[in-house]
Formats: structure tokens, sequence, C-alpha cells
């Protein structure tokens, strides 16, 4: 059972969102295991070890429970980090921020604002012309190849 909650957002970010619900079981039955622990789990996948980390093909990453397009691969970097980075989200409104204070450091993390999936972490590191570093899971997509 998918549940769509629709909610409205002032300050002229956006006026409805259709969002993704879905119980932890049926989250489980249509994710692998590590792709659970990461988007529903909020856990990493080691570094240089992701699909996507020196991936170079033309299109966009979406997000792997849900489907909402996050990224472009003309936004993608290569950051020497060992996951895939972004200087951008394709739209504004594709992604979410929280603050996260686990392991004793503050961090600004990355989710889909569609289905609230753990995507990664976002850094003020990257290159112009935002200077940010969105640092995904590779677990986290799955990618749409440019037609």
């Amino acid at each position: 059972m998918v549940i769509l909650i629709k909610f409205q957002y002032f300050f002229d970010r956006k006026i409805m969102v259709d969002k993704v619900k879905k119980t932890e079981a049926q989250w489980q039955e249509i994710l692998t295991p590590e792709a659970f622990k990461v988007t529903r789990k909020h856990g990493t996948e080691r570094a240089f070890t992701g699909e996507y980390n020196d991936y170079k093909k033309e299109g966009t990453y979406k997000c792997v429970c849900c489907g909402n397009e996050l990224f472009s691969s003309d936004t993608k970097f290569d950051s020497g980090t060992g996951w895939p980075s972004f200087w951008e989200p394709l739209k504004e409104d594709s992604v979410a921020y929280k603050t996260d204070i686990s392991f004793f450091m503050k961090r600004t993390e990355v989710l889909c604002e569609a289905c609230d999936a753990h995507l990664g972490h976002v850094f003020e590191d990257g290159p112009q012309p935002t200077g940010k570093r969105y640092c995904m899971n590779s677990v986290a997509l799955k990618f749409a190849e440019k037609e």
C-alpha cells in the first residue's frame, strides 16, 4: 500500500508535493538490503565501492526508492572522495535538507523530497558556480541514460 500525502510549503519554495509513504516492510520488498540500510536507515556505503562513483554516462540520477529526479550528469564532478558528487540538484525542490549531528559532527543531510530517502550529505567545499559538494551514496541512486 502506498500513501500519497499532499502538503504545502510557504515562502515560495513549492506549493504541493506528493509524498511517497510506505511501511518498512514495503520498502524492504522493493530495495536491496544495502539500499534499504542506506536510504531508510541513514547508512553509508563504503567509499570507492559504489556503481556511480566513476560513472561517466550522460543522463539523470533518480531516487532508487521512488524515481524522483535528483541530479543531472551535467553537474557531476570527481571529488576524489569515493562517492558520486554533484554541485547542485536537478531542481531546487528535488531534495530536502536536515541537520545531522551523528558521529560527533554537524553535517547537512540530503533527503529525497518525495520519499524522505537518505541520499547523502552536502558540504561547502565543491566547485563553482555553487561551491557545494552533494556527496551521494550510489546505492541510493538509479541512473536514466540520456536518449
